[in-house]
């Protein structure tokens, strides 16, 4: 049988996404069935967001950190309530909430359903790895582009949307590599390149893809306004460098791109580190890296680290 919404393509993106919730619901709930739990999956958030928390929250506290409506979380509290898993209080200051914490039975049920997680989750993994193995980041940047930048507005501004894309290293695009970062890097060594840039620079395919790593390029309205380099450490580690965005567009989340896709390379070959050498003399960029959730960190053993050096960090996959 034609699978009429598959064919829609992006148009049925959300009716997608909503069935494979339910069948994920449907799934999870079999799961606690068939361990002789009374618990349902779609109460997970919820749950959860009450058993890690040291006091009581309210329904728009439990919305607000879940980020679903407040409708969703009170039906939840409600068949939580009925099963007794929680107690709901009236709010010493505040009379139109209601203050909500795990009951005893609630909270003796925690270390049953922690053992359930870890498999679920452990079984989830495998599953969306078949998608892509940075499905979870790549839903994140999903997230954080509607809450930007809802659909409805994007709607009415369509046809002046940027169109920003990042592509993996081909020959037509070898020049821009040096065309982009060696007038910003001369000006940082002041006019005194380091011999490994004076090779990467010119020949980033043979620095770096002969070595096992990768280039990416980034195109705004088709015009190259952005470079980095994937560079392999070894079986496990990459490294990211050269990282240069165009002055002239910057503030347009280029660079957070560019990040995300060596992220997300390095998720593809299973690596278990991203690492990064910079100087003290970026605040902004340094800012950007620990949003994206990488940490100080002494050189490995298998990094070339740079004379200009005076900041080593990583981001653990």
């Amino acid at each position: 049988m034609t699978d009429k919404i598959t064919q829609l393509g992006y148009l049925a993106c959300a009716t997608r996404f909503r069935r494979i919730s339910e069948k994920l619901h449907i799934d999870g709930d079999k799961i606690y069935s068939d361990s002789d739990l009374n618990f349902k999956a779609s109460w997970f958030s919820v749950y959860y967001i009450l058993a890690t928390s040291e006091a009581p929250r309210t329904v728009l506290e439990i919305a607000g950190e879940i980020g679903v409506s407040h409708i969703t979380v009170k039906n939840i509290v409600r068949e939580l309530e009925e099963q007794e898993l929680v107690k709901v209080k009236s709010h010493p200051t505040d009379k139109r909430s209601k203050q909500i914490q795990l009951s005893a039975k609630g909270k003796n049920l925690l270390p049953k359903l922690q053992k359930i997680w870890s498999s679920f989750g452990a079984t989830l993994k495998h599953l969306l790895d078949a998608g892509h193995p940075d499905f979870p980041n790549i839903l994140s940047r999903i997230e954080a582009g509607l809450s930007a930048n809802p659909i409805h507005e994007r709607l009415k501004h369509l046809h002046t949307l940027p169109d920003i894309r990042v592509v993996d290293y081909r020959p037509s695009l070898k020049k821009y590599f040096y065309e982009l970062a060696a007038p910003w890097l001369l000006e940082v060594l002041k006019g005194k390149l380091e011999e490994e840039d004076k090779i990467t620079l010119q020949h980033p395919d043979k620095a770096y893809l002969d070595a096992g790593g990768f280039v990416f390029y980034a195109l705004h309205d088709k015009k190259v306004v952005g470079v980095v380099a994937l560079k392999r450490l070894d079986e496990n580690t990459f490294e990211f460098a050269k990282l240069f965005v165009d002055r002239t567009i910057r503030k347009a989340g280029i660079a957070t791109r560019l990040i995300e896709r060596c992220i997300s390379r390095c998720k593809e070959n299973y690596a278990t580190q991203l690492w990064l050498q910079t100087t003290m003399a970026m605040p902004e960029a340094h800012a950007l890296y620990y949003k994206l959730g990488f940490t100080d960190r002494a050189a490995p053993k298998q990094m070339a680290v740079l004379k200009r050096t005076e900041k080593i960090m990583v981001l653990d996959l």
